[in-house]
């Protein structure tokens, strides 16, 4: 698969390669997203700046349990990939869980309570673009409301995102995740 948009290409502005020597690990390549980003100044700033990858008011796990729910939803593959293959083991993520992002779901066996919950907020999110007082009580009483408040941020980025990847066509990262087999 070839991307609908290619790339920008280095030398970068001085204020794209800053951020991406800021957010690529040495020896790497730039993310593909990231370099087509790159092509307009403005779009590669606003895109980074909403990212919510900083210390906010979640665990890592918990953005990534939301981040890894909502592309996999979103069959955003590229997306899902990078984040499985830099953060599920710093996270914690099993294979299972991984696998349940996917073909699963919140009463799945592997996951803890409050797992569960952030799963039930992503699929609540993705089916009906809001939360019911239930589930919104359940959420306040495991989380601040800040937290709440990045948790359907960090759900509605990562839509954002998906829609771009996949839209885009973006070629899979060759060293990133795959999506599990059913």
């Amino acid at each position: 698969m070839s991307a609908r948009i290619s790339p920008a290409q280095p030398p970068f502005d001085a204020a794209v390669q800053a951020r991406l020597d800021a957010v690529t690990p040495p020896g790497v390549p730039p993310l593909t997203l990231f370099t087509t980003l790159a092509r307009d100044g403005r779009l590669f700033k606003r895109f980074m700046d909403g990212g919510l990858l900083d210390r906010g008011h979640l665990t890592m796990r918990q953005r990534e349990v939301v981040i890894d729910r909502v592309t996999a939803q979103c069959g955003a593959e590229y997306e899902w990939g990078v984040h499985i293959i830099y953060f599920a083991e710093r996270a914690g993520l099993t294979a299972e869980q991984q696998a349940s992002f996917r073909h699963g779901g919140p009463k799945d066996g592997c996951w803890s309570a409050e797992d569960g919950l952030l799963l039930r907020l992503c699929d609540a999110l993705a089916e009906t673009c809001d939360i019911d007082d239930d589930l919104w009580a359940e959420l306040r009483g495991a989380f601040s409301e800040e937290a709440v408040i990045e948790l359907i941020l960090l759900a509605g980025f990562y839509r954002t995102t998906s829609y771009l990847v996949n839209a885009l066509r973006l070629p899979l990262e060759a060293t990133a995740a795959r999506f599990p087999q059913a």
